[in-house]
């Protein structure tokens, strides 16, 4: 039996990634990434960063992030304290389900992740206090090229289970998708 195991999601490419934990009576162990298991859905090459973020306040949310090529990423994010609502939304230009998205709640008791791939927004919502996530990036952050939507744009529509308690600075400013936007180039 294979320590991570993939699911497709309704978007092309997002995948949910469940672990096997193995238990004792010590306790338990659990592969959180595996380039091997990932490449077939396309990671490719080692783990460029890996990322903390602890979000203290339920309610809060965090997104929705992206970079433009070429440091367009794929990243896996893993809930290891808490839980949250992870969401991927499809920015990429030639995609069936561009402008759609797909959430699913991550936390250490679920054992599972989600992988999205390049060209797709994410985000977050704190489902309870003292969130903590764990990334892994194909690529290192490139600030010159990051890229961001709001939350709250209308034409994604994200039903956001609760309502949103904070953001920061940054991200409530984030615009909603320009009226013409065309998507992201893969």
């Amino acid at each position: 039996m294979p320590d991570l195991d993939l699911s497709p999601t309704p978007l092309p490419g997002v995948m949910l990634v469940r672990r096997r934990p193995h238990a004792d009576e010590r306790g338990s162990f659990a592969r959180l990434f595996c380039a091997d298991a990932l490449a077939p859905v396309g990671w490719q090459g080692p783990i460029a960063q890996i990322n903390h973020s602890r979000t203290t306040a339920r309610g809060t949310v965090r997104g929705l992030h992206y970079q433009h090529a070429p440091a367009a990423e794929m990243k896996l994010v893993s809930c290891v304290h808490g839980q949250v609502w992870d969401v991927a939304v499809d920015l990429r230009r030639d995609s069936p389900t561009f402008l759609r998205w797909h959430a699913q709640v991550l936390s250490p008791e679920l054992a599972v992740a989600m992988l999205i791939p390049p060209g797709c927004a994410h985000g977050f919502q704190a489902l309870s206090d003292d969130v903590q996530l764990i990334y892994c990036h194909s690529v290192p952050f490139a600030p010159q090229l990051q890229g961001g939507v709001s939350a709250a744009d209308p034409r994604l529509a994200i039903a956001w289970p609760l309502p949103i308690a904070r953001m920061s600075e940054r991200d409530a400013s984030l615009p909603p998708l320009a009226h013409g936007f065309a998507g992201l180039a893969s």
